[in-house]
């Protein structure tokens, strides 16, 4: 590797994932339920991302808030370049890319500051020296009440796992192949001395259904993930104590899980919560109840509290959008201690009403008589709880729609143009989310279909598939024979237009 990577895997690209705790309204949402001031939705509000890897992320936000001032950086140009090529294509003039290194961005003169300054898969995977320059950006370039989000590997969680990658990346440093290769004979490695039950295996029984699953995930974040030259996971304390210097506090998680602990943990460890009064070392504590592996933290410089009134106002304000088709959402949710029954007499309703479209808690309560007896708080925890399990996002005011849906309008089309050609960018924005909503290559290509007016969507796909001499995959076996393919496409293309269709149309992506 080249000197100006400082030990970070850059000869293999990052994967082109979308994140949506990172959007604005997903932020706000969870400081407003822990009774915190977030900055307000205007036509001023800037934002900053520290490595952004390929950019999708802070290309939907800038597509999704067409009048902010986005930033970001991403020390490997190669990331750069396919952020910026994106901006490009999708119409998002509103952003900044660079391939500064932290310090050199730390230096520019021309940078604004920030209401939003967000960090994902960063922290752990550089250098003290690189997080001591982080905590200096954002200690010069937070605005005074601005938010800051921040992901990294935690322990106790990783605890078990570190001599895994340990071994593994000493076993990668031996070899003189490429990343890829390199990352799969580590892989084969450690899989010999489990099945050799090598006594650290045994000791560690995590540590195996672990690698198995590390064997399936992709390469290119598996390098990045695990064969970085700084790779620390850190406790939440020391995170806290590092980020003290930029003027920082804890504020709340961005994990929505975390937000619940009524039904995401027992109730003898919420006792036990309970009755520790400092916070730092409850969210210490409540890490180690959960065996934490990797934290979503929201931190902001100069907290507000809301008052109970305001914070009420805010809920019943609140837009919420379903993003998933009704007819998928189960009659349980699913928690580290396991899965929980929902009441079908508040969650029947409140999914049937948002089916309907995005709406607020307010006229939720009042456009259902079923929900209209029930206290805020209880709609506010069926929101959390629908939120967690990925079946429900909060949206910004629906005021702002119509810019916003200019604004995605250009950026869905070149997505969709893309399809043609690479499977690699699985989202699509959503005016009404103020954020991303993923959606897989097929049924983009069903969306390009429809935008050309094809008569045939099914064949239309099959077309381009096969013309690259690509089949579909059906548990987990690929479809040789070209009836097979088109007799699959059509199946999925009746299901994309009973229930996929009718929800992008009402998330404003089509």
């Amino acid at each position: 590797m080249s000197d100006w990577t400082d030990g970070y895997v850059a000869e293999i690209d990052y994967t082109h994932g979308f994140y949506r705790e990172l959007t604005p309204a997903h932020l706000r949402f969870c400081l407003l339920s822990r009774g915190l001031r977030a900055p307000e939705e205007d036509a001023g509000v800037s934002y900053c991302e520290l490595g952004f890897g390929q950019g999708v992320t802070l290309n939907i936000v800038a597509a999704t808030h067409p009048l902010a001032s986005v930033w970001g950086t991403d020390f490997n140009p190669g990331h750069a370049a396919a952020a910026r090529q994106l901006s490009l294509d999708g119409g998002t003039a509103n952003t900044a890319f660079g391939d500064d290194s932290f310090e050199e961005f730390l230096a520019r003169e021309d940078l604004p500051t920030f209401d939003f300054i967000v960090l994902h898969g960063i922290y752990s995977w550089i250098s003290a020296e690189n997080r001591a320059v982080i905590g200096r950006f954002l200690r010069r370039r937070l605005k005074v009440g601005g938010v800051v989000y921040i992901s990294y590997n935690t322990l106790p969680g990783w605890a078990a796992i570190m001599p895994l990658r340990a071994l593994m990346i000493d076993h990668a440093k031996a070899e003189r192949a490429g990343m890829t290769e390199r990352v799969d004979k580590a892989l084969a490695f450690a899989r010999t001395l489990a099945e050799g039950k090598a006594g650290y295996f045994t000791a560690n029984p995590a540590v195996a259904p672990r690698l198995e699953k590390m064997a399936t995930m992709s390469r290119n974040y598996l390098a990045h993930e695990y064969f970085n030259r700084d790779w620390t996971p850190l406790y939440h304390a020391d995170v806290v104590r590092e980020l003290t210097t930029a003027k920082l506090s804890f504020a709340a998680s961005a994990h929505v899980t975390d937000l619940i602990d009524i039904v995401a943990l027992s109730a003898p460890s919420r006792e036990m919560l309970a009755a520790v009064s400092d916070p730092l070392f409850r969210e210490t504590l409540r890490d180690y109840i959960v065996n934490q592996q990797f934290r979503r933290d929201i931190f902001t410089r100069g907290a507000l509290r809301l008052t109970p009134l305001e914070q009420i106002e805010g809920l019943r304000a609140q837009r919420l959008a379903l993003i998933v088709p009704r007819s998928t959402i189960p009659e349980k949710a699913t928690f580290p201690i396991g899965t929980t029954d929902l009441k079908p007499e508040i969650y029947g309703p409140f999914f049937d009403r948002l089916d309907k479209g995005p709406i607020t808690l307010a006229d939720l309560a009042a456009a259902e008589p079923a929900l209209a007896p029930l206290p805020l708080a209880t709609l506010h925890q069926a929101a959390l709880v629908a939120i967690s399990q990925g079946w429900v996002a909060p949206c910004p005011e629906a005021a702002g729609d119509g810019a916003r849906r200019k604004a995605t309008k250009r950026f869905n089309a070149a997505v969709l143009e893309r399809a043609r050609r690479s499977a690699d960018l699985t989202v699509l924005a959503s005016p009404v989310l103020g954020g991303g909503l993923g959606v897989d290559r097929i049924q983009q290509l069903f969306l390009l279909a429809r935008a050309e007016k094809h008569p045939d969507p099914a064949s239309f796909v099959w077309g381009i598939l096969s013309s690259q001499g690509q089949r579909l995959v059906k548990e987990g076996k690929p479809l040789e024979d070209a009836d097979q393919n088109m007799a699959e496409l059509r199946l999925r293309a009746q299901t994309f237009t009973d229930s996929f269709l009718p929800l992008y149309d009402r998330l404003g992506i089509v």
